[in-house]
């Protein structure tokens, strides 16, 4: 995996030999900052982090913090390691639990994000899930986008409302990513 803009293009990341999560593509990561445009000076959260490609991706994009959550502490580590290499610890934050306690603690801590991406393990019935999370911590920020990258098996329409509004989807092979705003109560 290597990082596909700014300040650290061409870069290294690495990821956990063995494991069995499945990282976002280069390809994938590329075409998703395409669609999010400048994101320099935002705030950005990666939700189901894993070894931390996207967050790091919007780093090394000029995004001015971004937060990671990733239960799994030896791919969290990673993230960790691929964040110092490439000089970006002092803009990220990883938290090794899982999304429903981290998005509590980002929220009891008044954190707000322009930007959430959520990369939830495909065909687990998360990405439900992970909307109704969002809804009960409202870590957003006024005009933040949540992107839900998704497999193309799972309806994500199934759990919108007038309060949470898909404005825009791409689907790339089995992959689909979902644009959605929501409107937090």
């Amino acid at each position: 995996m290597r990082i596909s803009g700014g300040e650290a293009k061409g870069r290294i990341l690495h990821f956990p030999a063995g494991s069995k999560q499945r990282p976002t593509t280069d390809f994938l990561r590329e075409a998703l900052f395409n669609l999010l445009g400048p994101i320099a000076g935002k705030t950005f959260l990666d939700l189901f982090a894993g070894s931390g490609s996207v967050g790091i991706e919007a780093a090394s994009r000029g995004a001015k913090k971004v937060f990671f959550i990733e239960k799994d502490r030896t791919i969290a580590r990673a993230a960790k390691r691929n964040a110092a290499e490439l000089g970006f610890e002092k803009k990220c934050r990883i938290m090794a639990v899982d999304v429903g306690t981290g998005l509590a603690e980002l929220f009891e801590d008044r954190c707000k994000f322009d930007i959430v991406f959520a990369d939830p393990p495909y065909d687990k019935e998360l990405v439900g899930k992970t909307i109704e999370l969002l809804a009960v911590n409202p870590v957003l920020s006024e005009n933040s986008v949540i992107v839900i990258q998704h497999s193309v098996r799972e309806n994500l329409r199934l759990f919108l409302d007038e309060t949470k509004v898909l404005i825009d989807q791409r689907k790339y092979g089995d992959n689909i990513l979902s644009f959605l705003k929501m409107e937090c109560l």
